[in-house]
Parts: C-alpha cells; sequence; structure tokens
C-alpha cells in the first residue's frame, strides 16, 4: 500500500518491471519490491509515498468489490459476536466480495459458502485468494440458500443476504446444538422478520446490536471528535441453537 502526503492510500500489487502512475508521479515497482515497511520511496516527480503491507481492513475497503461490503467495524464484531476461532465450520451465505469470508478465513475457520450470483462468486474467490492464498479452506457453491443446507453439524451459520429468515428453519437442522446463527441486515424491518423467525424454532439467547464508530481529531492541544463517523451500516443479530422447542413465559 502506498500513501501519499494527503494520506490517499493506493492498493497495489507489485510486479517486477511495472510501475504505478498517479497524479503525483509514476512510481517503479523495483523501488519497492524488498524495502522494509515504513519505508519511503520517491515518484518520478520527487513526491514521497510510504510503503506498507495492507491490513485486512484496507484490502476491504480498496479492493476490487462485485458487491457492497460489509464495513470493518462490523466484521471484527461478527467475530466476536459468532465467536468464530480456529478449525469451527462455518456456512456463509451471501458471499458479496469476500470481505466476510477473508475475516472468518483468517480467524482459522473453515468455511463453505453459497452464493446465488457466479459473478459474486467469482469476484469474492479472487479477492480471498489474492489476499490469503489458494491454500484456505474456502468451499464456494452456486446454489440458494433458502433452498436447504446439505451440512450437518455446523459450528456456525453466518448470513449477509435480503431475507434470512427463509434460512432459519434449514440453519436448525444444520447447526450442531450450542452453535450461533448470525445475520448481517440494513434495517430493522428485516431484524424483526428474523427474530420471529428465530421465536419459532429452536433459537435462543437472540441479540441484536449495531456498532457505531467515531473518530477523533488530536492534534496538540486540539483534541475533539471528528466531524464525520461511520455510524450506522447494519444490525448483527445472533442466536444460539438449542435442543428442542424454545419454551416462552
Amino acid at each position: 500500500m502506498l500513501i501519499d502526503a494527503k494520506d490517499r492510500r493506493y492498493l497495489v500489487t507489485l510486479k517486477e518491471g511495472s510501475a504505478f502512475h498517479t497524479h503525483a508521479g509514476i512510481v517503479q515497482h523495483d523501488n519497492v519490491i524488498g524495502i522494509p515497511e515504513g519505508s519511503m520511496v520517491k515518484s518520478s516527480t520527487e513526491r514521497s509515498f510510504l510503503v506498507l503491507r495492507p491490513t485486512l481492513s484496507d484490502v476491504v475497503l480498496k479492493m476490487p468489490r462485485g458487491a457492497q461490503v460489509i464495513y470493518p467495524k462490523d466484521l471484527g464484531a461478527i467475530l466476536m459476536q459468532a465467536d468464530v476461532g480456529p478449525g469451527m465450520r462455518v456456512l456463509e451465505a451471501g458471499v458479496g466480495s469476500g470481505a466476510l469470508s477473508m475475516t472468518l478465513l483468517r480467524a482459522g475457520a473453515k468455511i463453505t459458502a453459497y452464493e446465488i450470483r457466479e459473478d459474486f462468486a467469482q469476484h469474492a474467490i479472487k479477492n480471498v485468494h489474492d489476499m490469503l492464498g489458494d491454500e484456505v479452506d474456502y468451499d464456494v457453491k452456486i446454489r440458494d440458500v433458502t433452498e436447504g443446507i446439505d451440512e450437518v453439524d455446523l459450528d456456525r451459520v453466518i448470513l449477509d443476504m435480503p431475507e434470512p429468515w427463509d434460512v432459519v428453519k434449514h440453519a436448525e437442522s444444520a447447526l450442531r446444538p450450542g452453535g450461533i446463527f448470525l445475520t448481517y441486515l440494513p434495517t430493522i424491518t428485516q431484524v424483526q422478520l428474523v427474530r420471529e423467525a428465530l421465536h419459532q424454532h429452536s433459537f435462543g439467547l437472540a441479540e441484536t446490536v449495531e456498532i457505531l464508530r467515531r473518530t477523533w481529531h488530536v492534534d496538540g492541544r486540539s483534541v475533539r471528535p471528528d466531524h464525520r463517523m461511520v455510524a450506522h451500516t447494519g444490525f448483527l443479530t445472533s442466536a444460539r441453537r438449542l435442543v428442542g422447542p424454545v419454551e416462552s413465559g
């Protein structure tokens, strides 16, 4: 990742003999390859760029998109709310551009992903492999998760799709007892529908949250919240798979 004096960030895939062209001049890839992270490199116009390996957050925000990505502030919360860890078997549906897939795989999970759109699936596969390599445990299937889930004894079911309430009954059969169901939704009316579906099946401990992220301006004695913040992006709703019907009261 190249960062200019105005904190503009450019994601670059380095290749010997190639060059990165920008309004501030040309940066030769050969001048970047092999130098330590945190170094400065100059363009053909003597402009300086800071050189760093991108974080996962940087990649998520800058990578090619086939669909809208889940923001990093929500991705971190998903890992905690769904309690995703190494070796867990996770069913993901609605892979989009692969941001959630990358996050789950980096946490050590084994991912089976359902996606109804071939173009989104190919975008996600390329982005995941570009970031994490080809050896990750990532199996993408072109199919509609609302028609059923083949996998059983799953640890987690994580959905980024418009109508997850149609999946609740399938998740009930696919998840192991104690497994976690989690969905990411933009509107509270969608949340209401999925909460009703969870209540009608063997799920309990349902919870819905949203994450707001506000950065601060800190420059000497000038300390204040930044004028802009990443506020509402989506709601995270999770529940645990229980054994037998859930009694109310």
